[in-house]
């Protein structure tokens, strides 16, 4: 147990695994980056106005809190705003209530609450950045 212990308390996992939390925005903002006529598109779909100046807005924020999220800097307040972001989003776009009982219900909610859990892991990463350093003992 031992082994496993340093495994997964080791640097270069913590680093992994918050890229991995990252990737979907990493992904999804350069993909809008890529094609800012579809990210506006996107925003028009749902009804969000002014549909450019907020596709620039979410690009800026899914990329530049990603960033900050796997490098450290200001990890917590990019952390916080992922998860109000990814809230926000959720009940947007993933309204799975306003759909008739099916499969197209059940996948939305789906969505629904796996984004939930993204918001959970980006307030744990907040929380657990604002926490006391313990020193290493030798």
């Amino acid at each position: 147990m031992p082994a496993l212990h340093r495994l997964i308390a080791s640097e270069w996992l913590r680093r992994l695994a918050l890229l991995a939390l990252c990737a979907a925005y990493l992904q999804g903002g350069w993909n809008k980056l890529g094609d800012f006529a579809s990210a506006v598109a996107e925003m028009q779909h749902f009804g969000l106005a002014p549909a450019a100046p907020l596709a620039a807005l979410v690009i800026a924020l899914e990329l530049g809190a990603s960033l900050m999220i796997v490098s450290g800097f200001g990890r917590w307040l990019a952390a916080l705003a992922l998860a109000a972001f990814t809230i926000g989003a959720t009940f947007v776009a993933n309204r799975y209530w306003t759909l008739a009982a099916g499969h197209e219900r059940f996948m939305m909610a789906n969505a629904f609450y796996e984004h939930l859990g993204l918001a959970g892991g980006f307030l744990l990463v907040a929380w657990m950045d604002l926490q006391p350093h313990k020193e290493s003992k030798p």
